[in-house]
C-alpha cells in the first residue's frame, strides 16, 4: 500500500544576496547606491536539498549551526521561498518554529489564542470555544485575562505550544521547541507530539538534542552547508554526524 505523502521537497536551494560593499558612512553607502557601485555575491543557505515525508513518519534534521536546518524548516512552512526547486505540502501545517512569534503582547492570553488559531487557519468562532481548553492544558487558566507583555517566556511557549496543537495538523514543524521550558512543559509538549504522530501527523523536527532524535525519528537527515550530507535510520544519521564533530 502507497504511503500518503505530506511533503515533497525536490531540489531545493535557496540563495540569499549579501554585499561586498565595505564604507565607513550611511551616507557613502546611499551615494554608491544611486551610482549603482554596490557590489553583491550570492550565499546558498540551502543547496539541492530533496526529501518527502509520508503521514505518520517524524523526519528530524540535524546538523551544525549555520547548516541551514531552521531554514529548510521555513521553507516548508513557506514563510520563505525557494530560491530553485519545488515544495508541495499538503493539508494543514502547524509550524512551531518560534513560538509565540503570532502573539500581540498588548493582547490577553485569551485574545491571543484566538488570534494564534486564526493565523494558523482555523476560524474566530472555532478558536473561541476553544479558549478554555487550550488555557487547561497550558496551566494558564487563571491568566486570561492579563496581557502577555506579563507573562514569562515559559508561560508565552506554553501557551504558543497548546494553541498549535490543539487540533492534530497534516503536518507538525518543530523547531527546538522539545527543549524549552521547564521538565513539566518538557514532558507534557513531548507527549502531545507523540499523541499526534500516533494519531497520523507527519513531523519534521528541528532539533540539538540527539537522544530525542533517536528515540522520537523514524528517520533523519543530516544537513552540512546547506546540503544533505547523509539520511537513513537515526541511529545511523546520528552516528554519522558524531564521526564529523569529534573528527
Amino acid at each position: 500500500m502507497t504511503q500518503e505523502l505530506i511533503v515533497e521537497a525536490t531540489d531545493i536551494s535557496l540563495a540569499y544576496r549579501r554585499t561586498r560593499h565595505r564604507v565607513s558612512s550611511l551616507k557613502q553607502t546611499a551615494i554608491d547606491t544611486i551610482n549603482r557601485r554596490i557590489a553583491y555575491e550570492e550565499f546558498f543557505a540551502l543547496k539541492g536539498v530533496s526529501f518527502n515525508i509520508a503521514r505518520g513518519e517524524t523526519v528530524s534534521i540535524i546538523g551544525r549551526n549555520g547548516a541551514g536546518k531552521s531554514t529548510l524548516l521555513k521553507v516548508i512552512a513557506r514563510v520563505l521561498p525557494p530560491t530553485t526547486g519545488r515544495v508541495i505540502v499538503r493539508g494543514h501545517v502547524a509550524p512551531m518554529i518560534e513560538l509565540g512569534a503570532g502573539f500581540n503582547p498588548e493582547l490577553t492570553g485569551a485574545e491571543n489564542i484566538v488570534l494564534y488559531g486564526t493565523l494558523l487557519g482555523r476560524t474566530h468562532k472555532e478558536m473561541k470555544t476553544r479558549i478554555e481548553a487550550i488555557a487547561d492544558w497550558a496551566g494558564l487558566t487563571e491568566h486570561l485575562d492579563i496581557p502577555i507583555r506579563a507573562y514569562s517566556s515559559g508561560m508565552t511557549a506554553r501557551l504558543a505550544f497548546a494553541t498549535a496543537t490543539d487540533l492534530t495538523p497534516d503536518l507538525l514543524l518543530i523547531d527546538e521547541v522539545l527543549s524549552v521550558g521547564d521538565a513539566d512543559f518538557r514532558e507534557k509538549s513531548a507527549a502531545r507530539t507523540l499523541e499526534m504522530m500516533n494519531g497520523g501527523c507527519a513531523v519534521l523536527l528541528v532539533s540539538h538534542d540527539l537522544e530525542t532524535v533517536q528515540r522520537m525519528s523514524t528517520r533523519a537527515i543530516y544537513l552540512s552547508d546547506g546540503q544533505e550530507k547523509f539520511s537513513g535510520a537515526p541511529i545511523e544519521v546520528v552516528e554519522a554526524y558524531l564521526a564529523d564533530v569529534h573528527r
